[in-house]
C-alpha cells in the first residue's frame, strides 16, 4: 500500500560560523500516497540535498520527516523502506540483470522461490524479460536505466525516490523513458519523489511540482496550476519552454475595459489596481498580425515542425511568438503583435510575486 511523506520545517546547514551555508530554509511538503512529486530547481537550489535527507544519506539541521507517519530523523537508510533510483545506473557489473534485480530480496534472506517469482514479476513490468541473463555491459543505457528501476522496484518499497534518472540519456531515449516510468507509476502506485531540473520532465511526469529556488521553496501546485498561474517571476521564467514573456509597463485604466501602456505600445486589457506593474503572457497567447500597432523586427525564426517559433526585437526587449507551423516571416522584416487578453499574468516589479486579483479573467 502506498505512503505519505511528510516533511515540515526542514532545514539543512553546511558548516558553522562565519562558513555557514544554509541550503534548506524550512521546506514545508506534505505528499499524499501514491502521489508522483517532482522536485524541480536550477543546480544549487538544494533538491537533492532535499531527496538525501528523505532517504537518510543526510541529517536534516533541523524538521520533521515522516514515512507513512513514522518519523524517520536519525533512522538509517536500510530502515526507511525506501529505494532510491540514481543519475548513474549503479549496477554490479559482474551480475545478470536477474540478479542485479534481485540483489536486494537477497539481502533481505527472501527465498530462492520467491525471489525468483518477483523477479519475473519485474521483469515484465519494464518489459526486459529477454535481458534477464545478460550483464550491465551487454545492455544500452536505457536497458540499463530499466534494470536499474527494476532492482528498486522488486523490494515494493514505502517510496520511490529518483535523482535524475534520465540525465545521462540522448533525448529519443529521454522521451521514451519519461513514459516508461510514468506507465511504471501508474502500475506500482507507489509515492515517488522524483528530482530533475529538467521542466519538461517536471511537466509531463508528475502530478505536482515543487519548483525550488536558492533552498525556499516558491510553490507547489499540479503541472497546469504552476504553468497557468505561477506564483512569481521565477516560476512563470523557469517552468514552460521557450519561457514566458514579461513586459513591464504601467496601468493607465484598471479594471475590465483597461488599458496597459508599455514602451512601443498599449494594450487594452482587463488591469489590476496599481500603477507600475509587469505583464507575463506565454509565447503561444502573442499573434502575428500585419495591422497590428504594437511592432518590432523580427530577429529569429525557429521552426520545429509542429510550430515556428519567432522571436521579435521590441522596445521592451526580445518577445518570443508562438505561430502555426506555416507561417512565412523573415529576418528583418517588421511585425505587428497582439494579445489573447485571457491569458494574463500580472506580476509587482518590487516583490516579483503574482497578483492573484486578476485571476477571474483568467481563462479556466
Amino acid at each position: 500500500m502506498a505512503s505519505s511523506l511528510h516533511i515540515a520545517g526542514i532545514r539543512k546547514v553546511f558548516g558553522k560560523g562565519d562558513k555557514a551555508v544554509e541550503v534548506l530554509k524550512r521546506i514545508d511538503i506534505d505528499v499524499e500516497p501514491g502521489e508522483f512529486l517532482i522536485l524541480v530547481g536550477p543546480s544549487g537550489c538544494g533538491k537533492s540535498t532535499l531527496l538525501n535527507i528523505i532517504a537518510g544519506l543526510e541529517e536534516p539541521t533541523d524538521g520533521e520527516l515522516l514515512i507513512a507517519g513514522k518519523n524517520v530523523i536519525g533512522m538509517p537508510p536500510s530502515k526507511r523502506d525506501i529505494a532510491m533510483v540514481f543519475q548513474s545506473y549503479a549496477l554490479y557489473p559482474t551480475m545478470t540483470v536477474a540478479d542485479n534485480i534481485g540483489f536486494a530480496l537477497e539481502m533481505r534472506k527472501v527465498s530462492v522461490e520467491a525471489r525468483k517469482k518477483r523477479i519475473q514479476e519485474v521483469a515484465v513490468m519494464l518489459q526486459i524479460e529477454h535481458l534477464l541473463d545478460r550483464r550491465p555491459a551487454q545492455l544500452s543505457g536505457g536497458q540499463r536505466q530499466r534494470v536499474a528501476m527494476g532492482r528498486a522496484l522488486a523490494r515494493d518499497p514505502q517510496l520511490f525516490l529518483f535523482d535524475e534518472p534520465l540525465s545521462n540519456l540522448d533525448a529519443k531515449l529521454r522521451v521514451e523513458m519519461r513514459a516508461e516510468i510514468k506507465r511504471l507509476h501508474q502500475l506500482s502506485g507507489i509515492t515517488t519523489v522524483y528530482v530533475t531540473h529538467d521542466q519538461i520532465e517536471a511537466m509531463t511526469l508528475g502530478s505536482r511540482i515543487a519548483v525550488m529556488k536558492g533552498g525556499v521553496l516558491q510553490q507547489i501546485d499540479s503541472p497546469d496550476e504552476i504553468y497557468r498561474r505561477p506564483a512569481n517571476m521565477y516560476v512563470a521564467g523557469f517552468i514552460g519552454s521557450p519561457t514566458m514573456n514579461f513586459i513591464p509597463g504601467r496601468v493607465q485604466t484598471s479594471g475590465d475595459q483597461g488599458k496597459f501602456a508599455f514602451d512601443g505600445g498599449t494594450l487594452d486589457l482587463p488591469c489590476p489596481d496599481m500603477a507600475v506593474v509587469t505583464l507575463g503572457q506565454r509565447p503561444e497567447h502573442i499573434h502575428l498580425s500585419a495591422d497590428a500597432p504594437w511592432r518590432g523586427e523580427v530577429v529569429l525564426v525557429e521552426p520545429t515542425g509542429a510550430d515556428t517559433y519567432v522571436v521579435v526585437k521590441t522596445a521592451v526587449g526580445l518577445i518570443t511568438v508562438r505561430a502555426p507551423a506555416n507561417t512565412q516571416v523573415k529576418i528583418g522584416e517588421t511585425v505587428g503583435m497582439t494579445v489573447s487578453g485571457r491569458h494574463n499574468n500580472w506580476f509587482d516589479p518590487k516583490t516579483e510575486q503574482r497578483m492573484a486579483s486578476m485571476d477571474a479573467h483568467h481563462e479556466s
